[in-house]
């Protein structure tokens, strides 16, 4: 079951793989490893926290003291919204199976983490290691949640502990040490760090894992690219691709041959932007001989030795917008300026840690809304996806929405040329403003992402950028912050 499963949602055929998940656990009902099973499979790959309660309860009924049945339930609470119950939960385990609280406290600081409360789990974890036995796992909890309250510096030994006391345990803690470290500034560390992860572990891939092409030698640093052939492909998000594939025209001036394999959306964006390189569509992308290396495009400032912020090519627009579809949206916005884009959410996420995390990087419209209008310019919606609905019930200062003619990420750019200003959360439109130049202004999660450090309002990595980070997990403060700076900013504003 556990297998298919797998195979099924990796081929993104969610219903089916959940249907198979359900049929098996449903011939097995006294059996409670089976449901069990079950419940971590849809845990894993979906948000649908109704069947996977159902599926615990059941493990439950058939072995009441079954300890990882109950930490997935009490995370289940947690996730559905309920961390009082939650923690209820794991505070009765802990009384219940007193030798059992390295492992509870284990998955409690897990959970914790996950549904966005670093501080308190980093106050268990501490409470716990002043007198429990130390894990790899609990000293890796550690460091993450100092990572999440930016503290990064002080998250860096607790992960080096961990790896000390059990590396091979120590190895999924491996691309957030990195991220600790590269939030750090420590970015030649980082970069080293982080290549070393196997591919594809974030399940956050647009592209196929079986790809002919990754039976290729990786590039490394130090191999010699001229004359070469190498692939480079997206293995994570798009705000990635869009953030370091600035550094493609270092491998070309080395003179690489270079082929960029992204999904569609991406295609026309980078064909325009890169002349010298070769962009095709990933999923179409067939066999041809004569490559002599791949390159996730997340490595590639690990090829370009970038040891600091110094080393970072941060130039004022690296991605450009074709000038016929920038004159075709300028006659489809309003001609009163200024203008100013606007996104609210990212994409909703199928998988429950990355949902979780959309949760707390996202807002509403509404929320947006309030924060920051009335205000004296025109509004630009630029938001894509599921939460673009929001738009049918907004009763507020009017919005422009001309996403309905928008086909790509390039005609996106072409809409951010025609704007004075973008206000978002952190999604891929903020890297696409900050990459053709744009003005932008991105809210941050408390629990700020590595690329924007601990601190501060600027990024080395867009000059354009300005920050408005949460010091809480709700975003509504820094939302307001938003909405007086951006009272401000008009009544400044004039055309350049």
């Amino acid at each position: 079951m556990s297998r298919v499963g797998d195979m099924l949602f990796a081929a993104r055929q969610e219903v089916e793989a959940v249907r198979l998940v359900l049929e098996v656990a449903s011939r097995y009902l006294d059996d409670g490893r089976f449901s069990l099973a079950a419940a971590m499979a849809i845990l894993r790959y979906t948000v649908r926290y109704d069947i996977a309660e159902s599926l615990l309860r059941n493990a439950l009924r058939c072995q009441a003291d079954n300890i990882q049945a109950q930490a997935f339930l009490a995370h289940v609470r947690m996730a559905r919204g309920d961390v009082a119950d939650g923690c209820a939960l794991f505070s009765g385990m802990m009384r219940r199976y007193p030798d059992e609280r390295a492992a509870i406290c284990e998955y409690m600081s897990t959970s914790l983490l996950q549904v966005g409360y670093p501080m308190e789990s980093l106050k268990i974890l501490q409470s716990y290691l002043e007198t429990g036995q130390a894990t790899a796992l609990l000293l890796k909890n550690v460091g993450c949640a100092l990572l999440c309250v930016n503290r990064s510096a002080e998250a860096i030994p607790w992960y080096e502990r961990a790896v000390a006391l059990d590396a091979a345990g120590a190895a999924a803690a491996q691309s957030e040490y990195a991220c600790a470290l590269l939030k750090a500034g420590r970015l030649g560390e980082g970069w080293a760090l982080y290549a070393r992860r196997g591919l594809f572990e974030r399940n956050l891939i647009a592209g196929d894992r079986a790809a002919w092409f990754l039976a290729l030698p990786r590039l490394r640093p130090g191999d010699e690219v001229a004359g070469r052939r190498i692939i480079l492909f997206q293995e994570q998000g798009l705000g990635d691709t869009l953030q370091f594939i600035r550094f493609v025209p270092d491998l070309l001036a080395k003179g690489a041959a270079v082929t960029i394999l992204v999904p569609r959306t991406l295609v026309r964006l980078l064909a325009q932007s890169c002349p010298g390189a070769s962009v095709r569509e990933a999923r179409s992308f067939a066999r041809e001989e004569g490559y002599d290396y791949i390159l996730p495009i997340p490595d590639l400032p690990h090829i370009a030795g970038v040891m600091s912020e110094r080393d970072i090519p941060a130039p004022a627009s690296y991605l450009r917008a074709d000038p016929g579809d920038v004159a075709r949206f300028a006659a489809l916005l309003p001609e009163r300026r200024p203008r100013i884009g606007v996104v609210w959410a990212g994409e909703r996420r199928m998988q429950s840690a990355p949902a979780l995390l959309d949760q707390r990087r996202s807002t509403t419209l509404a929320a947006l809304g309030a924060a920051v209008t009335p205000v004296d310019a025109t509004l630009v919606s630029l938001q894509f996806g599921g939460p673009r609905g929001e738009l049918a019930g907004w009763t507020g200062q009017a919005l422009c929405d001309p996403m309905d003619a928008v086909r790509d990420m390039a005609d996106t750019a072409a809409i951010m040329a025609n704007l004075d200003l973008v206000i978002s959360v952190d999604t891929s439109p903020v890297h696409l403003a900050g990459a053709v130049g744009c003005p932008v202004w991105m809210i941050s999660r408390e629990d700020a992402c590595w690329r924007w450090g601990d601190s501060g309002e600027r990024s080395a990595w867009y000059p354009g950028m300005r920050l408005f980070r949460a010091r809480e997990r709700s975003l509504v403060p820094a939302l307001q912050e938003v909405g007086a700076a951006l009272q401000i900013w008009v009544k400044q504003w004039h055309p350049s």
